[in-house]
């Protein structure tokens, strides 16, 4: 029917395509659970466990929305990533009430899809930081019998204790510390900001071998000393490493979208190269983006930079075959 009218697309094609050019939202599609991936979208919209009101569990929704947005050309890292497989594997169900049923489905599922594609990279896209025990649990569960080692990005040391709250958002790296699935001596914090952590969980780490270089180590030595000291933490002795990146480690001027934010934190670039250099880091097998609240951004802009942020990656990983003396 939409043929007999002039210039009338069907709805599925009405956005405007360039033929010179592919967008990362052509490019992503729907996997079709037979193709091999290099790495795959999962999105895990919970955020009832958030210990301030957030709307962080429709942020996939809103973080594939902003794919139209964004080419799959890189200038700034001379990649084009349309060729390489990596595909949407939707959303994980939630429980409406049980949030303990909630984690079990997120490790279920998990593990599930790594039995089905062993050498896939998860790019798991939160909801809030509570989603990133179950899912380094469904990781560790990829190497028995060995250790794992983890890099977090976070405004937040996220190890308060379980008494006082639950399992909450503010709760996984406690949880990820004291189950063992990952030894203190392998995690590396970044971006851990001064007046939005009480002295007891900073202690804490420290007690617990846990690294950790603040927001403003960062801003006085650069990036690139604190993710070289991070990866040769993360990575001796360990098979493979995780990274968890919570959104509001970003300053708030350049992410308004996240339900803990706050002036001081690491600007985008900060983060971009970062997320580059882990991306092409051989040992680097699973990555989260986590607490992104799209019910207050401001014009979608904190969505979008976890898509710059999510590209920055899969840019790495697209080079991961050339030499870096660097990792």
């Amino acid at each position: 029917m939409t043929e007999e009218i002039p210039y009338l697309a069907a709805p599925e094609l009405a956005a405007f395509k360039d033929r010179m050019e592919t967008k990362v939202a052509h490019w992503i599609r729907q996997w079709d659970c037979r193709e091999p991936l290099r790495a795959g979208i999962v999105g895990v919209p919970l955020s009832k466990p958030s210990l301030s009101v957030s709307g962080a569990s429709v942020a996939p929704a809103a973080v594939r929305a902003a794919f139209k947005s964004f080419t799959t050309y890189s200038l700034d890292y001379g990649v084009d990533l349309q060729d390489m497989a990596v595909r949407d594997l939707g959303d994980i169900r939630m429980h409406a009430t049980d949030m303990a049923e909630c984690r079990r489905r997120i490790e279920a599922s998990l593990r599930a899809i790594y039995a089905a594609q062993p050498d896939i990279v998860p790019v798991v896209i939160g909801g809030d930081h509570s989603v990133s025990l179950p899912s380094v649990a469904a990781f560790a569960g990829r190497y028995p019998g060995k250790r794992i080692g983890i890099v977090h990005f976070d405004a937040h040391h996220d190890v308060r204790n379980f008494e006082d709250g639950g399992v909450t958002n503010g709760t996984p790296f406690r949880g990820i510390l004291e189950s063992g699935l990952a030894e203190g001596r392998n995690v590396a914090q970044i971006g851990i900001r001064g007046f939005m952590n009480a002295k007891p969980y900073h202690d804490y780490v420290l007690a617990n071998g846990v690294a950790v270089f603040s927001a403003r180590d960062v801003r006085r030595a650069g990036i690139g000393p604190a993710l070289d000291q991070a990866l040769a933490i993360a990575r001796d002795g360990t098979e493979a490493v995780y990274v968890s990146f919570d959104v509001d480690v970003i300053d708030q001027a350049y992410a308004p979208g996240c339900p803990a934010v706050g002036t001081g934190g690491l600007d985008p670039w900060d983060a971009m190269d970062a997320l580059h250099r882990l991306g092409a880091c051989p040992q680097v097998a699973g990555i989260d983006f986590v607490c992104m609240d799209p019910t207050v951004d401001v014009r979608n802009v904190t969505s979008r930079l976890a898509v710059q942020f999510m590209l920055s990656f899969l840019a790495g990983l697209a080079v991961r075959s050339l030499p870096d003396p660097r990792v």
